[in-house]
């Protein structure tokens, strides 16, 4: 449910926020959408959530809006969560508080056989991979305060999907996190396109994820591919939306050839699906 209303109620002055919320009831690992219409002597710059800072942007494609992407994470529980809003009236500081509602997703578990040397690693192959993963949480802690987006998001290939975001993942027997992104059928060398413009941040093989490659789609949002067998594209490369970035595959920890295609928002991993359909219907439908 989408909500447009004005914040006379969270304060007793007679001036009033417009705020555009997309859904005030988000589930764990969901992302919800506010967006601000710009007024006169108005300027909104953050807000915060259990100390975590999320900068407000303009609207890529309408100067007179602006927007903050808020990501809920996968191991939120149900609350009521308090979102406080800085920004500036006639260039004097304010805040104002917002709540949302915290539900579960219910999601389910899925059991997947891999080699055991995936599952308990060697010294060196665990250096490997705590290597790779600090190396993808710095490009994700970095916001880029340009966007790239200038049209809607588009999926990286038409074909069935084989496991969706946040199923539990039990890999011989043995629970180990969640399923981070949606995975589609794919077999090696099926081609993939970037979901949307953007810039070319990591392409590498790495231990889990095999043939990687993250795009960079500004303020804060990143897509990355997994497990591809040929990589067209190299770090520093712009692509545009439908360009090609190379072929699928089975390489990293993989049961069997597909495409793991997923989402990190302000550094939160979030449903890849939802976020889309989000920002195409709410964000970049102006």
């Amino acid at each position: 449910m989408r909500l447009s209303f004005f914040l006379l109620f969270l304060t007793c002055s007679v001036f009033a926020l417009n705020i555009d919320i997309s859904n005030s009831t988000i589930a764990n690992g969901k992302t919800a959408l506010l967006e601000f219409k710009k007024e006169k002597n108005i300027s909104y710059e953050k807000i915060v959530v259990d100390k975590k800072t999320y900068k407000i942007f303009d609207n890529p494609i309408n100067s007179e809006m602006s927007y903050v992407l808020l990501p809920i994470s996968y191991y939120e529980k149900p609350s009521k969560k308090k979102v406080e809003l800085f920004y500036k009236e006639a260039k004097k500081q304010k805040t104002k508080t917002l709540f949302f509602k915290i539900e579960d997703a219910k999601y389910k578990k899925e059991k997947i056989k891999v080699d055991g040397s995936k599952v308990t690693l060697s010294k060196e192959d665990s250096k490997r991979a705590s290597k790779e993963y600090a190396e993808a949480m710095q490009i994700y802690k970095t916001t880029n305060e340009k966007s790239y987006i200038s049209q809607s998001f588009i999926l990286p290939l038409n074909t069935k999907i084989t496991s969706e975001f946040g199923k539990a993942r039990v890999y011989n027997d043995s629970l180990k996190g969640y399923h981070s992104g949606t995975d589609f059928r794919a077999k090696v060398g099926t081609p993939l396109i970037a979901c949307n413009d953007g810039l070319v941040v990591l392409a590498t093989d790495r231990f889990y994820s095999g043939g990687s490659v993250i795009v960079d789609h500004g303020q804060g949002v990143y897509s990355c591919y997994y497990h591809m067998s040929k990589l067209d594209v190299q770090k520093g490369t712009i692509v545009k939306r439908g360009e090609l970035l190379g072929l699928s595959g089975d390489s990293g920890r993989v049961t069997g050839p597909h495409l793991h295609f997923s989402f990190r928002v302000g550094g939160e991993q979030v449903d890849p699906l939802q976020l889309m359909k989000l920002i195409n219907k709410n964000l970049l439908n102006k």
